[in-house]
């Protein structure tokens, strides 16, 4: 599996470079956080405000296992401003898939 927390304005290419690779399912999670970033300061009404937790997508998208590095290189390519707070990517092992409807276990249930 395939997690990457990425800047909600670049969703719409990410999604678009997973479509071109094949990837057939993705779950999209609004998440709140913050890393080197830090957060910044707002104003409203002459008042500061410090805004410690930003606004992020976590994607995440279970694939075959020689599918796993393309989907890397797309993700970076597609959600890749070179600022701080571009995100980050982890590749977690899956055990075991079983897709509900049909029972179909493995690969099968991933595709």
């Amino acid at each position: 599996m395939i997690t990457a927390i990425i800047r909600p304005h670049k969703l719409h290419e990410v999604k678009a470079a997973l479509v071109e690779l094949g990837v057939t399912g993705l779950t999209v999670t609004d998440a709140r956080g913050y890393g080197r970033q830090r957060g910044h300061i707002e104003r409203y009404r002459g008042a500061e405000y410090t805004v410690d937790l930003i606004s992020k997508l976590k994607l995440e998208v279970v694939v075959r296992d020689e599918q796993v590095e393309p989907v890397i290189q797309a993700i970076l390519k597609a959600a890749r401003t070179g600022e701080i707070g571009d995100g980050k990517i982890f590749v977690t092992e899956v055990i075991e898939a079983v897709r509900v409807r049909t029972g179909d276990r493995g690969n099968d249930a991933i595709t």
